[in-house]
């Protein structure tokens, strides 16, 4: 059977013309055509690009004269190093077969190549430019770093020379606790496997078993743009910029940029120049806090050097606490014999006021008595009716007497006890007005005393340094004794040196 001889020109007779199914047609052709080309290498660009569910994925080579339809299997499409993008300049690797199911030919890729340096730059150039619209290049997004992380999580390869240069570097220069997330530097592994990490370290939970990292690196050593390429991929570029975890991006060297540079928080142009950017140096740290410790000593041996002699020179120009309290002590005392002298003077008119009360009621009972004698002699010459009747008369002025000298007496009485009783509280006020300013200028002397002593200094955090009774207040002073009596505010301490 010759499917390509065209017989005669005029119309076929039924007698030795064979029939053919559409099938059977279709699977002639097929046949063919695999036998005819085999395996064929095409340069083309790539156009339509469809990404199913099914994991295959279709596409369509083209130059400027025609277009083929292109397959790559699931299988062969998670191996690619480099998965096919519209425009992509690529040289395909397949064999040529039909579908008899649509009547078209296409090519079973079974590897894909950018054509060239130029193609791979084309793309990446599109792919950058794409994301930096996103905005996810913008440097207002990144994240500072941690100037001292407890935890570094590193996405690198486990077995590469990589991950011990960054810890031999980070043991240098500040020892700090590092997880290792394994993952594969180049081929089709590792676009997904880097991204998986940087996501799965964001999901850690600070403190638990398996802790969050404070800092990411992701480093990987050099090589070429085709090694690199997994860094370029948008699923490593996307991942990188979600990270709530900061992120250092240490890919190949100083001459080599990634797009996982652009997005990251700090750009490394070496895995250990990452470990660098991640820990300060702990020698340079000490020496710094040493530094600060002596100023601050300095400083403070200053300041109370300073207020000590301020104080010993107020001190001088202040009279001595017992001079203060001379006069008032003085004065206090006169007080108290003036107090004595004014209690006797009161004494006097009391006793005087006492007899006289004393003696009034005894005279007006003689007067009383006289009286009635007298009344008595004179009765002896009168008729009775005239007696009672003088009698009555003597008896109503004996009364309207009594009557008038009680209140006379009595009001005389308060008059003296009542001015008896002023001049006491008088006196007394004024001897308690007297001790009470007395009192407080003692009590101002005192707290005068209390302020200007180095006890109040004490309390508010100072302390005293002596050796025996020497006074130390340099530390040239204190090389030369080798026991001190450090005084604080609440009891001493001695200390040997």
């Amino acid at each position: 059977m010759d499917l390509f001889d065209d017989g005669p020109n005029d119309a076929p007779t039924q007698g030795n013309t064979p029939e053919y199914t559409v099938g059977e047609l279709s699977g002639a052709i097929k046949r063919v055509i695999e036998n005819e080309f085999g395996h064929v290498r095409l340069r083309a660009e790539v156009g339509r690009v469809s990404l199913p569910r099914s994991g295959h994925v279709y596409l369509d080579l083209k130059d400027d004269k025609a277009v083929m339809a292109g397959i790559i299997w699931k299988g062969v499409a998670s191996k690619l190093a480099t998965q096919p993008e519209e425009g992509m300049e690529v040289i395909a690797t397949g064999r040529i077969t039909t579908f008899p199911g649509q009547s078209k030919y296409q090519i079973i890729i079974e590897d894909i190549q950018p054509a060239g340096m130029g193609a791979l730059m084309a793309v990446l150039e599109k792919r950058k430019a794409a994301l930096s619209a996103e905005g996810l290049f913008d440097p207002a997004r990144k994240q500072p770093l941690p100037y001292l992380p407890e935890i570094i999580g590193v996405v690198t390869s486990p077995s590469g020379a990589v991950i011990r240069d960054i810890l031999h570097r980070l043991r240098d220069r500040f020892p700090r606790k590092v997880l290792v997330w394994p993952v594969a530097v180049q081929g089709a592994r590792c676009a997904p496997e880097v991204a998986h990490a940087i996501k799965g370290f964001n999901k850690l939970t600070p403190g638990g078993a398996l802790p969050r990292p404070d800092l990411i690196i992701v480093a990987r050593g050099g090589g070429s743009v085709e090694d690199l390429w997994g860094f370029n991929e948008e699923a490593v570029v996307r991942a990188a910029a979600a990270s709530d975890i900061p992120l250092i991006s240490a890919v190949g060297h100083e001459t080599d940029t990634t797009l996982i540079d652009y997005v990251s928080d700090k750009r490394a142009p070496t895995p250990t120049a990452a470990a660098e950017l991640a820990v300060p140096v702990r020698i340079e740290l000490m020496a710094w806090l040493d530094q600060q410790h002596a100023r601050l000593s300095r400083a403070l041996t200053q300041g109370i050097t300073l207020r000590g002699q301020r104080l010993r020179d107020m001190a001088r120009a202040l009279p001595r606490a017992d001079s203060l309290l001379d006069g008032p002590r003085q004065r206090l005392d006169r007080a108290s014999d003036r107090l004595a002298r004014a209690r006797s003077l009161t004494e006097a008119p009391r006793l005087r006021l006492e007899r006289a009360a004393a003696r009034l009621d005894p005279a007006l009972m003689t007067g009383v008595q006289r009286r009635r004698m007298h009344l008595t002699e004179l009765g002896g010459g009168l008729r009775p009716a005239a007696l009672r009747a003088r009698l009555a008369e003597n008896q109503r002025r004996i009364t309207a007497l009594s009557t008038r000298l009680t209140p006379a007496v009595t009001r005389e009485c308060q008059l003296q006890g009542a001015r008896l009783e002023r001049t006491t509280r008088q006196l007394s006020d004024t001897a308690q007005r007297q001790l009470a300013q007395w009192r407080a200028q003692i009590d101002s002397a005192e707290r005068l005393r209390r302020t200007l002593g180095y006890e109040a200094t004490l309390e508010r955090g100072f302390a005293v340094v002596r050796s025996g009774e020497v006074l130390i207040t340099t530390a040239a002073q204190a090389d030369n004794h080798t026991e001190y009596d450090i005084q604080f505010a609440d009891g001493k301490v001695r200390m040997r040196r």
